[in-house]
């Protein structure tokens, strides 16, 4: 592979005929962040800006050949899970991924922006049990992280308790999302294994870490969960430390909700086009 190439990211998630998330926002921020992506995709969604309103998932044994078909072929350096839907295209996944050493991101994507289930509920301990001792990073919002672990997240104290829970299950590092925390700023709570967070532990000394940005104010947030992830994963695959890979994508993500489309009657989706613009398309539209 020549130095030009950039490197192979692959995204295993559901598809988003909207656009705005899913397969398409993954492929979209790996694009943009530099990387080449490749697909497995485990489910179809048919949904818009409003609401979800179907979900065809094609048989586990077709998601496992997707995924045997790309890394048999192509020089995958990371990989990242979104929507997995169901208990047998995680088992799935979960065996195709064996042999794989890179880094893996998975975003234990539960419900849709829209409130619309994309995980279903007995496949809850499947994903806890099969994908997250796999992972090097798992990035749950608010909500996933309650759904994963059990935990109220009401308090500071709770939030780290749930951050230990999901650890101790064998992941290197977790990142809980801020987008559903009030407050002036946003941001995410990172917390993990010291040697592989050493780049920061060394520096900041402490556990978890807060990681602040200014929240923006849009509606305009469909597929902010699944923009994030593919940009660590993007960044994880691109050779970066965990610290580089963490804020590129904080970065990436905040300047895409600041020029995020209104399209549609609901929530739309972040600008991931954003780096092509000029600076003054990330004015208010």
């Amino acid at each position: 592979m020549s130095e030009q190439t950039p490197p192979v990211i692959l995204t295993i998630a559901g598809s988003d005929s909207g656009g705005g998330a899913g397969i398409q926002a993954d492929l979209k921020t790996i694009a943009m962040l530099g990387g080449y992506g490749a697909s497995v995709i485990t489910a179809l969604t048919a949904q818009n800006t409003v609401e979800v309103r179907g979900i065809h998932a094609p048989p586990a044994d077709f998601t496992a050949l997707q995924l045997a078909a790309v890394l048999d072929d192509l020089p995958v350096r990371a990989v990242k899970t979104g929507m997995l839907f169901n208990s047998e295209i995680i088992l799935a996944v979960a065996k195709g991924l064996d042999g794989f050493y890179g880094p893996l991101v998975v975003d234990p994507v539960c419900v849709s922006q829209t409130g619309h289930r994309l995980l279903e509920e007995e496949a809850i301990k499947t994903l806890r049990e099969e994908m997250l001792p796999i992972a090097t990073l798992v990035t749950p919002n608010k909500p996933e992280a309650e759904a994963l672990t059990g935990v109220t997240i009401d308090s500071r104290e709770a939030l780290f308790k749930a951050m230990d829970e999901i650890l101790s299950w064998g992941a290197h590092a977790v990142l809980i999302k801020g987008g559903h925390f009030g407050g002036g700023h946003s941001g995410d709570d990172l917390g993990g294994d010291g040697e592989y967070l050493k780049d920061w532990f060394q520096e900041q000394g402490a556990h978890p870490l807060a990681l602040r940005v200014p929240r923006v104010e849009t509606s305009n947030t469909h597929g902010t969960g699944c923009t994030l992830s593919a940009a660590i994963a993007t960044g994880l695959g691109q050779g970066f430390r965990p610290k580089r890979a963490v804020l590129q994508a904080q970065d990436y993500l905040n300047k895409a909700l600041r020029g995020a489309w209104p399209l549609g009657q609901g929530y739309g989706p972040p600008d991931h086009s954003h780096p092509l613009r000029r600076p003054a398309a990330g004015k208010k539209r």
